[in-house]
């Protein structure tokens, strides 16, 4: 496989340094629901730089594989918290907002906010944000999966 281009972040290192500052700013979330978050939207647009990149910084922090390989199918398995569901459920709705006519239906944005104080939730707003960003920009250019730090 090879790249369309050079990634736009290499080419424009501001984007590099607001990209990692908007990451950094979502302060409040735990790790790992960061990590769960990242890798269910990278899987649903199919990004396979996010997929291999979150899926190893989830073993690296001591999660299963059993856990790594559920989050596709994480409504139907028994591994993860109230709390992460709600998060993957927000993840889904976030990164499929024309998918229905309700992006982000009550349910889905109640459940959320009964997990994650309003500090927390608005952390976790911008982490789906952003890997959204990165998950379009890798798209786009057909970066390519494990050639990241």
């Amino acid at each position: 496989m090879q790249a369309r281009m050079k990634h736009p972040v290499e080419l424009l290192p501001e984007s590099l340094k607001a990209l990692h500052a908007l990451d950094a700013s979502a302060e409040g979330l735990p790790y790992v629901t960061a990590k769960l978050v990242q890798l269910r939207a990278s899987q649903i647009n199919g990004c396979s730089v996010c997929v291999d990149m979150h899926a190893r910084e989830l073993r690296k922090a001591g999660e299963s594989e059993q856990r790594v390989f559920a989050v596709a199918a994480w409504r139907d398995t028994p591994w993860f918290s109230d709390a992460e569901r709600a998060a993957l459920a927000l993840t889904e709705a976030l990164t499929r907002l024309a998918d229905t006519p309700d992006p982000v239906p009550d349910a889905v944005w109640k459940e959320a906010a009964d997990h994650f104080e309003p500090r927390v939730l608005a952390a976790l707003l911008l982490q789906i944000a952003t890997i959204n960003v990165w998950n379009r920009l890798n798209a786009a250019t057909r970066a390519v999966a494990g050639r990241w730090g």
